[in-house]
């Protein structure tokens, strides 16, 4: 299952930066492209407010 960003994104970027397939793009808050997603979770341990979860 991909993972989702919450709305308690604080638009960092942290995120992008690590995603290995660069399912993750920039807007008001980071949005992952569900069809992208290979679910490997290595946003969600980079984000420090806790923002990414499985979805």
């Amino acid at each position: 299952m991909a993972y989702k960003i919450t709305d308690t994104c604080v638009a960092c970027g942290t995120c992008a930066g690590e995603c290995p397939v660069g399912a993750i793009s920039e807007g008001d808050i980071y949005k992952i492209d569900a069809d992208a997603c290979v679910s490997c979770g290595t946003c969600a341990d980079a984000c420090p407010t806790g923002a990414i979860v499985e979805g």
